[in-house]
């Protein structure tokens, strides 16, 4: 009995990792259309927005990942969060700011997209900015939410204008064969004047 049993937790870890092997096979293999990838701090470190009242803090990430994907997904078909060693024909560092004026009760959104194809080639960077008129306080968050969505509309305009943009991605979607993990998107090229100067 006892024999038995101990040939039953074998077989049953031996096809436990099998299981395990294949899905990580299968997810490895898996190419996106696009990848989006926003920087972790931006998910955990608030910002605030300046106020001589009531200061606002808000956590960016959140806000700009659920817009963008729906955005880039109208354009560019499947879009999906950067996690690992995902691949995909095109990559996005999207990088957002915020900006309060109380005097003139101004919220100003800027989105910065550093594209790259699946294999690491910087393409272009495109800013989109907006500003919305609204005050700080219980209007705050969908104000936010409508000037980060007017600047990625921006981005995403003048990456549909750009033709090498367009090329790139048809040529890359037939021809790739080798792909870049996306989660190293911070270490490929970018502009250096714009890296060393963020704001």
């Amino acid at each position: 009995m006892k024999k038995n049993i101990h040939k039953w937790f074998a077989v049953l870890g031996v096809m436990l990792s099998f299981s395990a092997w294949a899905d990580s096979a299968a997810h490895a293999g898996t190419k996106h259309d696009v990848l989006l990838y926003i920087q972790p701090v931006e998910f955990t470190n608030p910002i605030k927005l300046w106020h001589p009242y009531s200061d606002y803090w808000f956590y960016q990430g959140p806000l700009v990942e659920s817009i963008a994907i729906e955005k880039l997904g109208k354009v560019y078909g499947k879009v999906e969060v950067c996690d690992a060693n995902q691949s995909g024909r095109v990559l996005v560092w999207l990088q957002p700011k915020m900006f309060y004026n109380p005097q003139v009760q101004q919220f100003y959104g800027k989105v910065t997209a550093e594209v790259y194809t699946g294999i690491g080639k910087h393409v272009g960077t495109y800013v989109g900015e907006a500003n919305v008129h609204g005050r700080i306080g219980m209007q705050a968050e969908s104000r936010i939410k409508q000037s980060y969505a007017l600047a990625i509309d921006h981005a995403i305009s003048k990456m549909k204008a750009d033709s090498t943009l367009q090329t790139q991605i048809g040529a890359d979607a037939v021809s790739q064969t080798e792909t870049t993990p996306c989660s190293i998107v911070t270490l490929l090229p970018t502009n250096k004047l714009r890296r060393a100067l963020p704001f």
